[in-house]
């Protein structure tokens, strides 16, 4: 009796597909915190008037980008990275750092500006939203064809992180403005055009530091530390600062490091990402 190759033999066990809890609950808040984001877009009234939900989707956006950031720690710390969370990853960033910063921008700006060739606004939205899909289908086969989870490098700027330099340049341009109404201010032009320019980071070839090696539990020296903790304190201080300026800082100095890497040295580029190898070198020799 002949079978079908295709077939799993019954009588025989396939591979298991492990899903782990902690790294994949994170994910899952990730995705969900992404759709609660696109809820209050697309349910935001035009004009100064939708300002307070736009503002609580900005922090949907950035509660997704941090959940986005624990996942992938707590699976590298727990040494439990696997296919599924990979695929379970990328699912989720395409709805909370694709589409979610696409509708965004189109919801404050791109509606008004191009109110008379809505599919003018609509076509630059979805080419980010195509470009983080492509980027996220380019990151899972290379890790694929690694066997990893993509190395020390990513190729092209992260989608969680140009997600998060759209909203927070949002915020700030929101707290910038009295009226807050972006789609008449000085600023009109400027989210669109950070949009484009993200699409083509995205999809480029500039290599930016996945930060994947950083050992949080390593020792640091005293500057390092005495710097740590005038940071924390700083941001406790001036809390009211941390998202509409501190923030868009953070992502914008991370975008223009994957121009400058490349032109400084590697020791200051190790000093700078701070690779776990260098760290604790002692302990893989």
């Amino acid at each position: 009796m002949e079978t079908n190759p295709r077939e799993p033999d019954p009588g025989k066990e396939g591979p298991e597909l492990k899903i782990y809890f902690l790294p994949n609950l994170m994910t899952a808040g990730n995705l969900f915190f992404g759709f609660m984001a696109l809820t209050k877009i697309v349910d935001a009234p035009l004009g100064p008037a939708g300002n307070g939900a736009i503002k609580v989707a900005l922090g949907f956006i950035l509660l997704a980008c941090i959940c986005d950031l624990l996942d992938g720690r707590l699976a590298r710390m727990g040494g439990v990275e696997s296919p599924f969370g990979r695929e379970f990853d990328s699912l989720a960033d395409v709805i909370s750092f694709g589409a979610a910063p696409a509708f965004l921008v189109h919801r404050v700006v791109l509606r008004q500006v191009f109110s008379n060739h809505p599919e003018v606004g609509w076509f630059i939205a979805s080419i980010y939203l195509i470009c983080g899909a492509l980027r996220l289908a380019r990151f899972n086969c290379l890790s694929a064809m690694s066997s990893g989870g993509g190395g020390k490098e990513f190729l092209g700027f992260p989608i969680p992180a140009a997600a998060g330099l759209v909203a927070s340049l949002t915020l700030f341009l929101m707290w910038d403005e009295d009226k807050a109404d972006l789609s008449v201010g000085r600023w009109r032009y400027l989210l669109p055009g950070i949009l484009l320019f993200l699409s083509v980071m995205m999809v480029s070839e500039v290599k930016y530091p996945s930060f994947k090696t950083l050992d949080l539990r390593a020792r640091r020296t005293f500057p390092k530390t005495v710097f740590a903790i005038l940071f924390v304190g700083a941001l406790v201080l001036l809390r009211g600062l941390i998202l509409p300026i501190i923030l868009p800082s953070i992502f914008t100095l991370y975008l223009l490091y994957g121009f400058i890497r490349p032109r400084i040295s590697r020791k200051v580029r190790h000093e700078i990402e701070e690779e776990e190898e260098e760290e604790n070198g002692s302990q893989h020799h």
